[in-house]
C-alpha cells in the first residue's frame, strides 16, 4: 500500500474538511500548514518519506493562499536534492465561487509538482455536466485537473456539497491507487 500525505493549509476550515475526506479516500497522514505558513521538521520528513503528496490549498484572490505558498518556497529545500523526484502528486483546492479561478490555483499546484520531477495524477472523472446535475453530483464542478471544491462564502465547513465530498473521497483513492501501482 502507498504511503499518502497530504499538506494543506485551511483558513477557515472547510479546506480541512476537505482534507480529511481526500485521506479518507487515501488512507493519507494528513499534514496541516500553520497560520505562519510553517510545518514542523517532522511533518518534513513524512513528505520525504511519502510515495504520493496531495497539495491542498484554498483559492483567495485567484491563486493559493499565502501560507500555502511559503510552504511551497520552502520545499525548494528538497527540489535541490531531487528528495521527490519521481514522488506521486495530486491536489486540491475550495472557494466560495463556482470558477473563482481554481484552476489557476491547480495549475500552480500541478507545476510545482512537476518542478519536483513529480508525477501528477489528474481527478480522472466525467463531469456532471446535464441539465439534471445538482451540486450532490460527483465532479459537479467539471474538474480534470484535480479536485475542485466551491463553499459558498456564507456555508459554514459543514455545509460543503456532498458530491464535493464525495469527489474528494475519490480523488484520494485515486491518487494512492496510482501510487501503488508505481510501487510495483
Amino acid at each position: 500500500m502507498a504511503k499518502v500525505a497530504i499538506v494543506y493549509h485551511s483558513g477557515y476550515g472547510h479546506t480541512e474538511v476537505v482534507a480529511k475526506e481526500v485521506a479518507a479516500g487515501a488512507g493519507a497522514e494528513l499534514i496541516p500548514i500553520d497560520a505562519e505558513g510553517n510545518v514542523s521538521e517532522a511533518d518534513w520528513a513524512k513528505l520525504d518519506s511519502a510515495d504520493a503528496i496531495i497539495f491542498g490549498t484554498p483559492t483567495y484572490m485567484g491563486n493559493s493562499s499565502w501560507q500555502f505558498k511559503k510552504f511551497a518556497d520552502a520545499t525548494s529545500k528538497a527540489w535541490f536534492t531531487r528528495k521527490w523526484q519521481d514522488k506521486v502528486f495530486g491536489g486540491f483546492t475550495n472557494s466560495a465561487s463556482l470558477n473563482g479561478d481554481k484552476q489557476v490555483t491547480l495549475i500552480g499546484l500541478q507545476t510545482l509538482a512537476s518542478q519536483h520531477g513529480g508525477i501528477w495524477v489528474s481527478l480522472g472523472l466525467m463531469p456532471s455536466n446535464t441539465k439534471a446535475s445538482t451540486r450532490d453530483d460527483v465532479n459537479s464542478l467539471g474538474g480534470s485537473v484535480g479536485l475542485l471544491v466551491s463553499t459558498p462564502s456564507d456555508a459554514g465547513a459543514n455545509e460543503i456539497p456532498s458530491g464535493d465530498l464525495e469527489t474528494a473521497r475519490a480523488y484520494g483513492a485515486r491518487v494512492a491507487s496510482v501510487a501503488g501501482k508505481l510501487l510495483h
